[in-house]
Order: C-alpha cells, then structure tokens, then sequence
C-alpha cells in the first residue's frame, strides 16, 4: 500500500515513512492511495473481537512491517485498556452507545493513540532515529497522545493546548505526567490557534527537517487507521447496517467512519453532531465552508472552526481532483470561506449544531430515565441522535468519547448530582503540575522545540 497527498504533491510513500510524515511535506493530508474492498471478507469476520478484526483490517494498508510484529504491536496497544474487548456497549431505549472511553486516558484518542504511540517505538528503533512529536489538543488528544509515548527515549512530545480552555481534569491529565520527554505548552488563544501554529510549524520544511517533527493529531494517517477499526467492528454486530451518531469537531472520528463504509463495511448514515461551532453543521447544509467566532462550551474537545481532517473528506468528495482541492482550501486560508456550490448530494451525511441547553438536557433526560452518564461530547451526539430519529435508518449507534468523570461540571450542573467521578482522575488532583505558558505566535512555538532539542543534545554529551 503506497500513499499519497490530498494535494498532490507527494506519491507513492510507504506507511511507515507516512507515520513518520504526519503532515504531507506540500501541506495536504496523507491518504492511501487504494481503499480496500473488504465486502467479500464481512461473514468471516462477524464473530471476531475488537483484536482480532484490528488485526485483519489494519494489515490491508500496511505492508512494511512484518505481520508478525503488526499482530504483536496491536496486541500490545489493546493490552492497556480496562475492557475484555476494548469497546463496550450501552443500551439506551432504541439507542446503542458505542463506548470507546476504556483506555488509560479515558477518552476515544486511546483507541488509535496507544497504537500509534508503539508504531512510533518500533520504527523508531530500527531506524535509530529520534522525533519530536509535535501536537495540538483541544481537550482528549494530548493526553492521550501523551499516554501512547510517554517514557520512550527516542520521541520527545510536545502538545500544545489553549491555556484556560480545556477542563481542568483534561490539563491535569497531560501536566502532571512526570516523565522528562512530555512537554506541555499552554497557548494564549483558542485551539484554532494551537492547530494553525502546528501546521504552520510543519509548512517550515526546513525546520521541519532540521528538528525531526513528526505528528501525532489527528492528520496523521494512523490515527485515522486504528479508528476505521472500531466502526467495522460496530457495523457487523447488527442484522442491518446502522447510522452513526459521531461527535465531530475535527472531523477525523467521522471520517473514520466513511472511510469503513467506502471499504465496504455495512455503514447506513452519519450524523455529524456539532456544538455551537457550527462549520461542519453549515457546510453540510448549504455547501459553504465559512469560519466562524470559536465558541466556548461544555463540550471543549469540540470547540474548533477549522476542521483538520475535513480535508480528507473534500478530496474524495472531489474524486480525488488535487487541484480542485488545494484550489478550495488555498480559497479558505486566504478569506476564511469556500464553497462546493451547494450542499453534498450523496446523502451519507446529515450534521447539526446541538446548543448547550439541549447538551445538558441530554444528559439529565439519559440520567434520570436510564440512570446512565453521558459526558457532554456525547450527550451532543445523543441530542441529535433524538432529534433525528424518525430520519436516520434503525439501528441508531451513539459514539461515546469520553469517560463522563473528564467533565464533572458538567455532569453535575445537568443532574444537580456530583456523581460523574473515576479514581485515576481523583488521583490527579494533588499531583505537581509541569507547564510552559507561551503566546499564540510561530516564533514562541519554534523556541519551545529548540529548547526541548537542546536539552536532548546536552543530555546525549
């Protein structure tokens, strides 16, 4: 499997040189450059667990690393998490909440971070090489990227996060890990920012170069990988093909979810369920991608008007026109705006914006009639899911992202109960905290990179 750049100008790169890529050295997104047909494989695979299927899926777009130590590295990634099959199940009335918060952090990013935290090791091992990894959260991504490296000798992380604009137990979770190759940098601004300057800080290629970047957010192509996965995996336990109710705000676990139906997984329809920051809500109603003000809310992982991954997206939607694409996004950069014409015409995807009232009262109606928590990203997804119901197809599958103890306040400003709470996040709250503070400019980011460069040079004399 060879793989290639939304924008066209990189080809035929193998997986394990797109792992270590991240972000295509001409700007776009690394895609493989073949989507698997895997419809003639779906009887055999139904009765498979959540490993064994990563075990089959995952090796159709990796052909650079010995099966053997693949099979061993996915073992290993699924070994940390706290369910016997990883994700687990909840049945809501009519609704089936897919949970994928059972990994060491709590939250989705697991999923695809504990896998790409070993791919990095192991390449990284028999390259003799070291990264810097540099990342950008808005909440569940540092952490768990954090959790999938932490400790490694030959990566150092960066994660960058808006200071003050992630939950406090969100912060916690990446500043008190002690280890000396974690780095957390908190930005004054929005995730918008976070995420502008890490791309920014990629487009550089020569200070790309001379650092060794690497990538662990979501424009990484393994992150996309390890979450196909998990929608396969969904798609075959029912009799009829389901609609996914998907949290989005970067737009990867969703496309994800396209990815496995385009490979020819049983996938009916996606609701991509937003907050107030509606860009992808009112792309997939009129066609028109448009920049909004970031809106702060209950929901902070989601709090994003530039979606990362919706490039992925555009590029297929484009059937595969590189220049249609990069003509769109230069189009965006430049004004903040850029349309397709109207909205899409395949009918997969259908998206709204869920406000903070009906988040929280999601939550209080699923506690009070079920007795069940949900954290406030998928309590926007169950909102939704509610409010679509007599259009989507049945069965209706609910991606829960987050464990509800990562935001207690909001658990407990729905149901008036303080009852959202988990003993490693407990934990937490004691421990010393380690944290670089810097603005929002390109400059500030280049010198935290220099400095972590710098103590890994007198550290090696």
């Amino acid at each position: 499997m060879r793989y290639t750049s939304t924008r066209g100008g990189v080809h035929g790169i193998s997986f394990v040189d797109a792992v270590l890529m991240g972000l295509a050295s001409d700007g776009g997104l690394l895609v493989p450059e073949e989507t698997p047909d895997v419809r003639g494989q779906l009887n055999q695979w139904r009765g498979l667990s959540f490993v064994e299927l990563a075990q089959q899926v995952i090796p159709l777009f990796v052909d650079d690393i010995e099966r053997e130590t693949l099979d061993r590295l996915i073992v290993e990634a699924y070994a940390t998490f706290d369910h016997p099959d990883v994700v687990a199940w909840h049945a809501l009335g009519d609704v089936s909440v897919l949970e994928l918060f059972h990994g060491p952090t709590l939250a989705f990013k697991d999923v695809a971070l504990q896998l790409l935290g070993r791919l990095f090791e192991y390449i990284l091992g028999i390259q003799h090489q070291h990264l810097n990894i540099l990342g950008a959260t808005s909440g569940d991504t540092g952490s768990a990227a954090i959790a999938g490296v932490r400790g490694q000798r030959n990566v150092d992380i960066l994660i960058l996060y808006p200071d003050n604009k992630v939950s406090r137990l969100q912060e916690l979770q990446m500043t008190t890990v002690p280890d000396a190759n974690v780095h957390c940098i908190a930005v004054d601004g929005s995730f918008d920012d976070c995420q502008s300057l890490m791309k920014q800080t990629f487009s550089d290629l020569a200070f790309k170069e001379e650092f060794n970047l690497g990538a662990i957010n979501s424009v990484n192509w393994a992150r996309v990988l390890a979450q196909i996965v998990y929608y396969g995996y969904a798609s075959l336990k029912f009799d009829e093909a389901p609609a996914f109710c998907v949290p989005t705000g970067n737009f990867g676990n969703v496309f994800a979810a396209y990815m496995a139906r385009q490979m020819g997984f049983p996938v009916d329809s996606l609701l991509v369920a937003t907050n107030e920051n509606d860009i992808l809500a009112r792309f997939f109603a009129t066609g028109e991608y448009s920049r909004g003000e970031v809106h702060f809310t209950l929901s902070p992982a989601m709090d994003i008007q530039v979606a990362s991954n919706f490039e992925r997206f555009l590029y297929y939607y484009f059937e595969k026109d590189s220049d249609r694409l990069t003509a769109f996004m230069t189009e965006f950069a430049r004004t903040g705006h850029a349309s397709i014409g109207g909205p899409p015409t395949d009918g997969l995807f259908t998206a709204v914006a869920i406000d903070t009232a009906a988040t929280l009262g999601a939550i209080k109606s699923v506690y009070d009639e079920y007795g069940y928590m949900l954290d406030p990203h998928t309590a926007v997804a169950y909102a939704a899911s509610e409010q679509f119901k007599d259009q989507l197809a049945e069965p209706r599958v609910c991606i829960a992202t987050a464990h509800p103890a990562k935001f207690p306040e909001a658990v407990r400003d729905a149901t008036k109960e303080a009852v959202a709470i988990h003993p490693s996040l407990e934990a937490l709250v004691d421990l010393p905290e380690r944290k670089t503070k810097i603005s929002a400019d390109i400059e500030s980011v280049k010198d935290s990179i220099r400095r972590v460069a710098g103590r890994k040079t007198d550290t090696s004399a």
